[in-house]
């Protein structure tokens, strides 16, 4: 999926928008504003907004309604049928992947077309799908009105709003804008973003639910308070408030300004600004309480004031003194410098670049790291359809697949990895790190740690994409390069652009490309979490890293060599398998580790053995070298995985339930014990020694000739 938007807070999040008219599109806006990308799901006709209305001069047509344009900024468009089959399967290729899917249907409508929550959570169980109606989905407790359609103007009614809206009991007032639509869309954007918050947290998506009915009750908080404590039921009253005077609407020479008195020292303040400074201390006014029982007094007096005063007077005399404002009209709103110093007038580009660009209120929320991203045209009807729908399958990914790419994220020793990405201007960006791993074939993504200190941490914070360039063992001088602060990088290393112009290192093992899809807070670090969208693989033996050296896997051979030489050796190996390990079936009954065949002292004739048996072999390092003084023999195990199904002379044990006591080599049940014990904390270390006592080696190698260990001697627990 697209993310041409890349540098908002939201980057990474991807939005399948299903909803019309105001309350979905604006819940959208408000996401898409700060760079989620949001693909909007039309039908034939659009969304009905897009003719509604008004027009300007210049749009002949009609195309560019001001409803839609002011919705709809930053948002792709895909047309499609979704009561087709080829229409659903289209949309259901899309959510497999997408993050959230907001509808503003009645509910029911998505399930009859077989794409409601229940279906896409079957492909899907990541997914945010969220849903406003009139009423409520039943699953969150059934309205006798769930069924019935609805509008701003219902909600306002029937939530209690036009119930404490106007001048009296008898002229109940719809507020003016839409606010039981936008409320509505900006509490479902906070439960979207709670919802991904738990996604984070679980790996599982759910249903959120909201009712525009139960909205307005929220909005009108003061009013169900109101009615529980005094027993009445709160009525219009104007442009006072019940409980505080002053405080409303009072007229001017030149129109109206709002006041808002609730403490006693604003009080104090007005009436000296008012050159009436016996109001102070009169006890009829002097207490908020008193100020109450007094109301209509009180704002017939300020209003008397007010009514000799232009609007601008009163900017002059109570503006940063008491809660004040004027009553603007929206020629007054694009004219204020406030407006214009916070950015909520905003240029929307113009569909066409030869007229004026469209004006429209900006985003309210702003966040210090992540400035709200340059605004992009709303898109024309179906816009976006070669790009989304273009060769999209719903399928889940292969064995052949995460065989592959199981094999690629493989090439990894310990951690030697370069890190890149392009800055903003386009030039290379890259860094050593050494917290890298897979974290899931289906979808394919990986992480990597970032320190917040690192110079390169602002740059790849920002960044759509990265690249994770795995090092081969001959690549020691581009770790050491990437690894210091050297602003001749990749002037000094031989790379390539990639997919997107990510930059790759050229021979290195494995290189994967991917999509930020996320970060998450892990204390001085960040972890970011990418979507594998290229990767390829090289011949060759990783880079490792260890105690402050480098090592290349096979270094143990030094190790092998010299027990090799000293007389009779077998080979073995702890082979494990999503959490389980391969025994065999000896001929004198029990169990025992693979091991080599007696005539042969090397790790190709344990390999080929497995392979006769259709298993794959894969090793990660020396695991155990001791002697056996039964067997007078040089036991060398290995660590590694194993794939493949076992016949009737193998079988697979879950780690933590190991038949210990039918396993016939004591030395091998120890060593066996020891490997469960380290596989709780990931911590591994070279035994050395007997089957009765010796050495756990932790080593790197110095060079060739040298192993520098860290021992720690053991007894009755050699392996």
């Amino acid at each position: 999926m697209d993310n041409n938007n890349k540098h908002g807070i939201l980057t990474g999040i991807t939005v399948l928008d299903l909803s019309r008219m105001l309350s979905g599109p604006y819940c959208t806006m408000m996401l898409a504003d700060h760079g989620a990308e949001v693909i909007k799901v039309e039908d034939t006709t659009g969304d009905k907004s897009r003719s509604t209305g008004p027009f300007k001069l210049e749009d002949i047509h009609n195309e560019w309604a001001g409803y839609f344009v002011s919705l709809n900024r930053n948002k792709k468009s895909i047309q499609l049928d979704l009561k087709t089959s080829t229409g659903r399967n289209d949309f259901l290729a899309l959510a497999q992947k997408a993050n959230v899917v907001v509808e503003n249907f009645r509910p029911g409508v998505m399930d009859r077309l077989n794409i409601g929550y229940n279906d896409l959570n079957q492909i899907n169980n990541r997914i945010v799908y969220a849903a406003i109606s009139g009423f409520g989905d039943p699953r969150s407790g059934k309205s006798p009105y769930f069924n019935w359609p609805s509008y701003d103007v219902v909600a306002q009614a029937m939530g209690g709003l036009m119930g404490l809206t106007g001048a009296n009991r008898d002229n109940p007032t719809k507020v003016g804008p839409g606010i039981g639509d936008i409320f509505s869309g900006m509490m479902m954007s906070f439960g979207i973003l709670a919802a991904l918050r738990h996604v984070d947290a679980t790996g599982q998506g759910q249903f959120v639910d909201l009712s525009m009915y139960d909205a307005m009750i929220s909005l009108c908080e003061r009013g169900v308070y109101q009615y529980d404590f005094n027993g009445v039921p709160p009525v219009p009253e104007g442009n006072g408030h019940p409980l505080i005077a002053p405080f409303g609407i009072f007229k001017t020479k030149d129109g109206h300004i709002a006041l808002g008195i609730v403490d006693d020292n604003f009080w104090s303040k007005l009436v000296l600004i008012m050159d009436k400074p016996e109001l102070k201390n009169n006890p009829n006014f002097a207490t908020k309480a008193g100020r109450q029982k007094n109301a209509k007094q009180v704002n017939h007096l300020v209003e008397e004031w007010t009514l000799e005063k232009t609007k601008d007077d009163l900017v002059k005399l109570l503006g940063g003194e008491v809660p004040f404002g004027p009553v603007n009209s929206m020629a007054d709103i694009f004219n204020d410098p406030h407006v214009k110093a916070r950015k909520m007038i905003v240029d929307v580009p113009n569909y066409n670049p030869k007229y004026k660009p469209w004006r429209m209120a900006g985003n309210p929320i702003k966040f210090s790291n992540f400035p709200t991203p340059k605004l992009r045209t709303p898109p024309k009807l179906g816009a976006d359809n070669k790009f989304y729908l273009k060769n999209k399958v719903l399928e889940p990914v292969s064995e052949i697949q995460k065989k592959r790419l199981r094999k690629a994220m493989g090439n990894f020793a310990t951690g030697v990895t370069v890190v890149t990405t392009l800055q903003k201007d386009g030039s290379p960006r890259g860094f050593t790190a050494n917290s890298f791993t897979s974290v899931s074939l289906d979808p394919p993504l990986l992480l990597v740690c970032l320190a917040k200190t690192a110079q390169s941490f602002d740059v790849f914070m920002s960044a759509a994409y990265f690249g994770i360039n795995i090092l081969s063992k001959d690549q020691k001088d581009i770790s050491n390069l990437f690894s210091s602060q050297s602003s001749e990088k990749f002037a000094s290393s031989d790379w390539v652009s990639g997919v997107n112009d990510i930059p790759i290192i050229k021979s290195c093992l494995s290189h994967f490309v991917c999509k930020t899809t996320k970060f998450v807070d892990a204390g001085d670090h960040v972890i970011l979490i990418g979507e594998i969208i290229d990767y390829d693989m090289n011949i060759g033996s990783p880079l490792g890293y260890f105690g402050g050296e480098y090592f290349n896997i096979g270094v143990e051979d030094t190790l092998v060599e010299v027990a090799a030489k000293a007389g009779k050796t077998i080979i073995g190996a702890v082979l494990t398998m999503n959490q389980k390990i391969l025994l065999v079936k000896e001929k004198s009954g029990g169990f025992g580790l693979p091991k080599s065949p007696v005539q042969t002292t090397n790790l190709e004739s344990l390999k080929s053995l497995l392979q006769n048996h259709n298993l794959d072999m894969k090793v990660i390092f020396l695991y155990s070298v001791y002697f056996d003084k039964k067997l007078q023999t040089n036991m060398i195990f290995y660590y590694g995985t194993v794939e493949g199904e076992v016949g009737t002379q193998m079988e697979y044990f879950d780690i933590q339930n190991i038949p210990f006591e039918l396993i016939n080599s004591t030395s091998e049940s120890k060593m066996l014990k020891r490997y469960v014990s380290e596989s709780k904390h990931g911590s591994f270390g070279i035994y050395d020694g007997d089957e009765i006592s010796g050495e756990v080696k932790k080593f790197t190698l110095k060079d060739r000739k040298g192993i520098v260990n860290d021992t720690r001697t053991t007894k009755n627990n050699n392996s």
